[in-house]
């Protein structure tokens, strides 16, 4: 795979979980890194570890002002950006349609799809102004089936999928791919402090048992940065599911 040598990356999402895995991956491989988290201890953390090559930057994707502020640092900071990993995302609580909150299903949406559209929608003029980029976004399994999760977070992945299909057939001619992974069922602590509804995860249980295999964090790393690499220059709109088989059965 070729390095990321001169190369910046943004990840946003990058405290903890995937989203630190991959500022690590992206800073072995060469690449300065910009670590966004909603959690300013965990940003600094996570760009602590890295060194010289990475800045930490506390930053919420579901606030315009935020994100505007976000982008401004990567670019006073490192004068460009050529990798975007949109990773950062929340979980639901499993509940069924009838049961969600429209209060939940605002957040679970305005974090997850519009969190992930606002980053974009900052980072896009500055790879159009630089003759290229890539993006990569992190999507679920729940992005292409009905019962990997609730309602909302189902309904969020599934705009992700759409959202990185349309950003790649606009922006092809002007060397900037999009990409999307699907991790399956991977440790990382987007579930902690989740409250999960009990009738929709027993309801949600049979499906989800066909994920039993749990990856680790880096397995995903790994995928988005071949995606992000010159070696996947002509993968452009890909769906890619990163789950042991999971989607297979």
């Amino acid at each position: 795979m070729s390095t990321f040598e001169n190369k910046v990356g943004l990840v946003t999402g990058a405290g903890s979980g995937i989203g630190r895995a991959m500022a690590i991956a992206l800073a072995k491989a060469g690449a300065r890194v910009v670590v966004c988290d909603v959690n300013a201890e965990s940003a600094e953390r996570t760009a602590t570890g890295l060194g010289d090559a990475a800045v930490g930057v506390a930053a919420d994707i579901s606030d315009e002002s935020s994100v505007s502020a976000l982008v401004e640092t990567a670019i006073s900071t490192y004068g460009r950006i050529d990798v975007l990993c949109n990773n950062a995302g929340i979980m639901d609580t499993m509940a069924l349609p009838a049961d969600v909150t429209p209060e939940l299903w605002e957040r679970v949406l305005r974090v997850n799809l519009t969190g992930t559209f606002l980053v974009t929608h900052a980072v896009l003029p500055h790879m159009l102004r630089q003759g290229g980029g890539v993006i990569v976004n992190t999507a679920s399994e729940a992005g292409i089936r009905g019962g990997a999760a609730g309602v909302a977070y189902t309904a969020s992945k599934h705009g992700v999928v759409g959202l990185t299909k349309s950003v790649a057939w606009a922006y092809a001619k002007d060397g900037i791919r999009c990409n999307a992974i699907l991790p399956g069922p991977t440790m990382t602590n987007i579930a902690t402090n989740a409250s999960f509804d009990p009738t929709g995860a027993a309801r949600l249980g049979p499906v989800l048992s066909l994920g039993e295999r749990i990856a680790q964090p880096e397995q995903m790393a790994d995928a988005a940065l071949f995606l992000a690499s010159d070696a996947a220059s002509f993968i452009n709109g890909a769906i890619v599911p990163v789950d042991g088989g999971w989607s297979a059965a």
